[in-house]
């Protein structure tokens, strides 16, 4: 299979350092007025901060927190399965949309990490588009949005729910997960499946 695959809330374990930084740049360096616009996705829209305190947050912690922010438990040891079961692994990220510098903090950590992939497709905000050239099977995602687009076409998507997630209806298409171990299990069950398809 080919496989689609977000880098953060997904490999990097981001939200939680992320959260923590908006908390604490909204009560040093703005008004304190706590979390506003519950149902926004990216944390910098959560707060009633203005563009200029937005654009201070993202300079000044998104470059921290990625470097501080852990790989998820076991995805490493999952995707290197991936790999061994010949999975073609595609990053696929709008990661380096605000800061491009943020990209190159990944690639050099997931390095040294000895994470390797196929393909990496960079500050993409519409990745249907990729998943479409590309022929993905399967996109691993944690924004609800982008997993409810992948599944109205068609595409297998994992929903990786994260602290920013809300309750996503299941279906053929689309199945809720909160860890690799949950990955990897959907991967063996869904492997199988197609073996047993091809006897036929």
């Amino acid at each position: 299979m080919k496989i689609g695959i977000d880098v953060d809330g997904v490999i990097l374990d981001y939200e939680k350092g992320l959260f923590a930084a908006a908390e604490i740049f909204d009560l040093e360096k703005c008004r304190g007025n706590g979390k506003i616009h519950l149902n926004e996705f990216f944390v910098q829209n959560r707060y009633d901060w203005t563009e200029q305190e937005k654009e201070k947050f993202i300079k000044e912690d998104f470059k921290r927190v990625s470097i501080e922010a852990p790989i998820m438990p076991k995805a490493k040891y999952v995707l290197g399965k991936l790999k061994e079961m010949g999975h073609e692994l595609i990053l696929i990220s709008a990661r380096g949309t605000e800061e491009e510098s943020l990209i190159n903090i990944v690639m050099e950590r997931f390095e040294k990490e000895n994470l390797k992939f196929d393909k990496s497709y960079w500050k993409k905000q519409n990745k249907l588009e990729i998943c479409q050239a590309e022929k993905i099977n399967c996109m691993i995602d944690d924004k609800p949005e982008t997993c409810l687009k992948m599944a109205e076409n068609k595409i297998s998507t994992l929903y990786f729910r994260g602290m920013r997630g809300y309750d996503l209806e299941e279906n053929e298409y689309l199945k809720e997960v909160s860890n690799w171990g949950e990955v990897y299990r959907w991967m063996i069950k869904k492997g199988r499946k197609l073996k047993w398809q091809n006897l036929f």
